[in-house]
């Protein structure tokens, strides 16, 4: 299949540190081209991908600060897209509900990936755009209310094989943190549990602009360097012995997560996540098994003194078998196969309707 990627450009494909939706994205095109696809990958000028890359700004725009409209580069990057979309099977949109201003100007069929939340301004172009086929990232993501029609869930993926496997936390021992420092991750509940539990924490992740007065004020002051400890904006290798390393990692989250890739992350290093029940969270841990779901701070709490006895080979092995980049390609070659033979039955337009991977 010739296969169009869209990604966000505020960071690279894939990120050097934090950025969810540009990993998946990576992960993604580079697995579909060793599957023998023809992948274009539209995004930042600094992307490493084995794909053919296009992109109008040559480095990720969140390290440009001559930028004052980011808006500009986003509908020159859509622009870019759909004035090649003839030259394209399939077009796969990763920028929410950006994409759909295009729906009705071109024939080649778009299927959008939401990878965040509805709000009560975008659910006005959704509900427009509804019979788009849009793929959730989790059952709990979805609106029903909003009548879109979802044509599948594919679970997000990450490259287990390169994640390093800890059989045992280190010492001394202490719980970690990864995510933005923001109000919706809960670092600042991160630090409650540490501190009413007395155990140490570890913490990483970046601080964007709209949350330095939060950081400022709920974070900073908790930070001594001791008990409370701040790592900064973590890359890979980084975030890996960060969470390997951790007795569990916590994910004390204050809204509906569409996803959460950092609980795959630290599973697949070995250790167990204990999470708010919100959002995908009781999708993607198993309760008990490779962490535990909680309701409030004192259930928090109580899961710490529980996690230790959970098997933390069991944790490696349950995002091996249901959050693999594997599995997470396999949903979406499903999905384009089913969108472009809808479309064909609808219009009869002919695609290249080959094999997967030929």
């Amino acid at each position: 299949m010739r296969i169009a990627q869209i990604a966000p450009l505020w960071e690279r494909v894939p990120p050097p540190a934090y950025g969810g939706i540009e990993l998946v994205v990576g992960l993604l095109t580079d697995e579909l081209v060793r599957r023998g696809h023809e992948v274009t990958l539209f995004a930042s000028g600094d992307s490493l991908s084995l794909a053919q890359l296009i992109s109008v700004h040559p480095r990720a725009l969140r390290l440009d600060s001559t930028i004052k409209d980011y808006s500009i580069y986003e509908l020159m990057q859509l622009a870019a897209v759909f004035e090649k979309a003839d030259d394209f099977d399939i077009i796969h949109s990763h920028m929410g509900h950006a994409t759909l201003g295009y729906i009705n100007l071109v024939k080649t069929p778009i299927v959008h990936t939401l990878h965040g939340i509805f709000t009560s301004d975008n659910e006005k172009i959704f509900t427009y755009a509804n019979k788009q086929p849009y793929i959730s990232i989790s059952d709990a993501q979805r609106q029903p209310n909003l009548g879109l029609n979802y044509v599948a869930t594919v679970y997000n993926g990450i490259d287990v094989n390169s994640y390093d496997f800890y059989p045992q936390p280190t010492e001394p021992l202490y719980l970690a943190f990864l995510g933005r420092m923001s109000p919706e991750k809960g670092p600042h509940l991160a630090i409650e549990i540490a501190k009413k539990s007395g155990w140490r924490l570890k913490m990483a992740g970046k601080v964007d602009v709209v949350d330095k007065e939060f950081f400022e004020k709920e974070i900073q002051p908790h930070i001594d360097g001791e008990q409370i400890q701040y790592l900064g904006e973590a890359n890979h290798a980084q975030k890996n012995a960060l969470m390997g390393g951790a007795v569990a990692t916590l994910f004390p989250i204050t809204w509906r997560e569409p996803f959460g890739l950092v609980m795959a992350e630290s599973m697949a290093t070995g250790t167990p996540v204990i999470a708010m029940r919100l959002g995908s969270t009781e999708e993607v841990i198993s309760h008990g098994e490779t962490g535990f779901l909680c309701t409030d701070i004192q259930e928090c709490i109580h899961a710490i003194y529980k996690v230790r006895r959970l098997n933390r080979y069991a944790c490696r092995r349950y995002v091996e078998n249901n959050f693999s980049v594997e599995q997470m390609t396999d949903g979406y070659e499903a999905v384009y196969q089913q969108v472009m033979a809808e479309r064909f039955s609808q219009n009869g337009r002919f695609y290249r309707m080959t094999s997967l991977g030929k």
